[in-house]
Parts: C-alpha cells; structure tokens; sequence
C-alpha cells in the first residue's frame, strides 16, 4: 500500500503561488504572441486598403488622358463638341471612383472581420481560473 505524502499547509500554499506565477507568466507570452499576430494581419489589410486607394487614383491618372481623348472624340460625333469636352471626363471619373470604392469597401470588410481581442489567452485564463478554484478547494 502506497503512502499518501502529507504536506502542510504552508507547502500547499507555496506551490500553489509558485505555479500560479508561472502560469501568469505564460499567459502574458502568450497573450503578447497572438497579439503580435493579430497586429500583423491588421497590418496586412491597411497595406491592402492602401494599396487599393492607389491603384484606383493612378488607374484614373493613367486612363484619363487616354480615354478622355477617345470618349471626347466618339461623343463628338454625336454631339457638339463643347458637350462632349467634359461629358467624357465625367464619365471616366465615375466609372474610376465605382472601381476605386469597390476596392476599398473590400479591404475595409476584411480589417471589420479581425477581432483584435487576444481571443485563445482568454479563453486560456478562463480555464485556468477554473483549474485554480479546483485546486484550492
């Protein structure tokens, strides 16, 4: 028959701060890891929303020229010219800004979908609250 080891009170105590304090510390890496993660991801989707406000205004810079010109020259077969000089860049405009805004609404749904919460450490403190209360009764 094994002999049950008895400890006192002040043993049970000294444990009990000692791996407390050690799971503290491992909460707060961990919560410092997901954070840093989640940081990243973040700034991932800002570069991307970013990204997407650039590329729409130089689309606009790099086509207008081009298309107006063009647009202007269609619609002067069809209308007086005075008409058509800033009828075509309206029309170039707005279709640059719809592509434009699409980009950027996508980015910003994705940065709206991050939780910045360090989900896993509370979910880690939670059971570890519950493992602390079993231990001390």
């Amino acid at each position: 028959m094994a002999v049950a080891e008895e400890r006192s009170l002040g043993q049970i105590l000294r444990e009990l701060r000692d791996e407390s304090s050690q799971l503290l510390r491992k909460e707060v890496q961990l919560a410092k890891v997901e954070m840093s993660e989640k940081a990243s991801r973040v700034g991932t989707n800002l570069g991307e929303l970013a990204v997407g406000g650039g590329v729409a205004f130089a689309g606009a810079l790099a086509l207008l020229a081009a298309v107006v010109f063009g647009l202007t020259s269609l619609l002067s077969k069809f209308m007086s010219p005075g008409v058509a000089v800033w009828l075509a860049p309206l029309i170039v405009g707005i279709v640059l800004a719809v592509i434009g805004y699409g980009m950027i609404k996508k980015a910003a749904a994705a940065l709206k979908q991050e939780r910045i919460a360090p989900t896993q450490t509370t979910d880690s403190l939670k059971e570890n609250s519950e493992w602390l209360k079993s231990r001390i009764q």
